[in-house]
């Protein structure tokens, strides 16, 4: 298990994928922070907070740019050994194929933690270049609470990601999974049961925005059927399916 590990880390080093990834995690913190200049000059005197900053590049994140971002991650670190035709070699060796499954799923956590510690100290930086005020170590701390949280409860999604890159070993129906989960999160993002949609209860939960209607119990559960159903489906199928 650990030398699968190391394995996929040394893989990852020699990509460019990573570098790539990067970038798309610094969208959102830029995004905010041109909005806000765009903001100020018109109206200068009206101050901009680091926690409204923070608020609003995780909402970002996690209903946006994190669902595409982490999707197209996953597909590429689950389809690569199939798309070089490498895979069938590598069973080959003694290795469990649930061995690998969960390799590459403590790979992708860690990816997407740092991609996420990533776009939060982008957001800090940027603040202080445009001189946000009201930063002090709750705003910090809370803010990086609820950034750690959203990135965790999206990679608890991605199994039904590496679900579908898995049935069709392609890139192109993740990426169009991942973007009709994106659109959904829009569709879903002024209205009460976005609380019981998987990927749009990531941000509630993050958010703390639960609402009457539906208590907390109803995201976590909802959250946690799709990663569990998500995670047994790809364990079966993979197990099954042949390797050519």
């Amino acid at each position: 298990m650990v030398n699968l590990l190391y394995t996929e880390l040394l893989k990852l080093k020699r990509a460019k994928m990573f570098m790539v990834s990067l970038i798309g995690a610094a969208a959102a913190p830029v995004m905010v922070f041109i909005g806000y200049l765009d903001a100020k000059a018109k109206k200068p005197e009206i101050p901009v907070l680091f926690s409204e900053a923070f608020s609003e590049t995780n909402l970002y994140v996690l209903l946006l740019i994190g669902t595409l971002l982490y999707g197209v991650i996953t597909a590429y670190l689950f389809h690569r050994e199939v798309a070089e035709d490498t895979l069938k070699n590598l069973l080959t060796i003694p290795v469990s194929r649930t061995s690998l499954i969960v390799s590459k799923l403590v790979l992708l956590f860690i990816w997407i933690l740092v991609l996420t510690l990533v776009a939060w100290g982008l957001i800090f930086l940027l603040g202080l270049i445009g001189q946000y005020e009201g930063l002090n170590a709750a705003v910090l701390l809370q803010s990086l609470k609820q950034f750690l949280l959203g990135g965790s409860l999206l990679f608890l999604l991605s199994t039904p990601t590496i679900f579908v890159t898995f049935l069709f070993k392609n890139y192109v129906p993740t990426i169009i999974f991942t973007a009709v989960i994106t659109m959904g999160n829009v569709a879903l993002a002024n209205r009460a049961y976005k609380a019981l949609f998987p990927w749009s209860a990531v941000h509630v939960i993050a958010d703390n925005g639960f609402v009457p209607e539906y208590p907390p119990e109803y995201s976590y559960i909802a959250i946690l059927i799709t990663s569990i159903a998500g995670f047994v489906a790809t364990l079966i199928y993979f197990k099954k399916v042949d390797i050519h």
